[in-house]
């Protein structure tokens, strides 16, 4: 497959670095060493698809040019727009002209996340009753200097989209109501710590902060018949997977831990995943659309917009 990578940024670096020689053109208005300024200028024969790496308010016209051009895409999460029906549009599009349209959510590639995954599929802990999901990292104020990044729903919208996701992932798209329990503008001016949830089976409780010092992910998973705890990710160092198995009526149960320590093999395992989505043609901008519809939800609440 012959890619393009739009946006020399931070994970724009990673996806040129996974694809190497697959990429055969780059393309930024203000890195000096990109082969073009604008994807309108790279020559539609020379690509198959395009790694969209830009920010937020640029991704959706970039998308319709790619898609009406019958390219496949990757773009970068979270893939946002003024209003749902305009991701329903680009689902369409792609649907009509046979292409892929991929927002990644790279952390489903993790190891350990994908293994809950299989445990929950195998009923491993019973019926799910509660999800305590935590992601913190201390980019409050690269943030705050960004020309960009400081705006909207702020850390919900970069992080809290991560865990939506893996909430998705791991129990579908059910039809839910959350509330936002905690916003605070710490530092920042969009929110740099947002605590949200939801009621219902499983009760969810998900909380994102940019000002946790050591980046640090946390998921507790309770069940009738036991519990899943993953501690860190594969990008931050050892990375823990605890089982545990519930004692009745009551006492310390039996558990099993699996640490990993390895380099993150998400990017290149995303990457492949990607490559297949081209050769059916899939999509999975349902997704997107059901995240929007929460940050909506939310955003009602706390009297902000996706933008500001």
């Amino acid at each position: 497959m012959r890619c393009v990578v739009i946006g020399l940024g931070i994970q724009g670096r990673k996806r040129l670095a996974v694809a190497g020689t697959e990429a055969v053109a780059t393309v930024d208005p203000v890195v000096a060493d990109a082969h073009y300024q604008r994807i309108e200028d790279v020559p539609l024969d020379i690509y198959d698809a395009a790694l969209v790496c830009t920010p937020d308010r640029q991704k959706v016209d970039i998308l319709r040019y790619l898609l009406s051009s019958g390219k496949h895409v990757l773009v970068e999460k979270p893939m946002l727009a003024e209003r749902s029906e305009i991701l329903s549009e680009l689902l369409e599009l792609a649907r009509q002209n046979r292409v892929a349209c991929y927002t990644a959510y790279n952390h489903r590639f993790e190891p350990h996340l994908a293994r809950v995954r299989e445990l929950l599929d195998q009923d491993a802990i019973g019926r799910v009753y509660q999800v305590r999901l935590f992601y913190g990292n201390g980019t409050a104020r690269d943030v705050r200097n960004s020309p960009w990044r400081d705006q909207g729903l702020g850390v919900l919208v970069d992080l809290g989209s991560h865990l939506l996701d893996l909430v998705l992932y791991w129990f579908g798209p059910r039809k839910r109501h959350f509330q936002a329990w905690a916003w605070n503008c710490f530092e920042n001016r969009a929110f740099d710590h947002f605590v949200f949830g939801s009621p219902g089976m499983p009760f969810l409780e998900l909380e994102t902060s940019l000002l946790s010092w050591r980046n640090s992910f946390k998921a507790d998973i309770y069940g009738e018949k036991g519990s899943l705890h993953v501690d860190c990710l594969c990008k931050w160092g050892p990375t823990s997977l605890t089982i545990r198995h519930r004692v009745l009526p009551s006492g310390a149960p039996t558990e099993e831990v699996s640490v990993l320590k390895c380099p993150d093999p998400t990017w290149k395992l995303e990457y492949d995943y990607f490559k297949k989505a081209c050769d059916t043609a899939g999509s999975n901008l349902e997704n997107d659309i059901w995240i929007h519809s929460v940050f909506q939800q939310l955003s009602l609440q706390v009297g902000k917009g996706l933008a500001a």
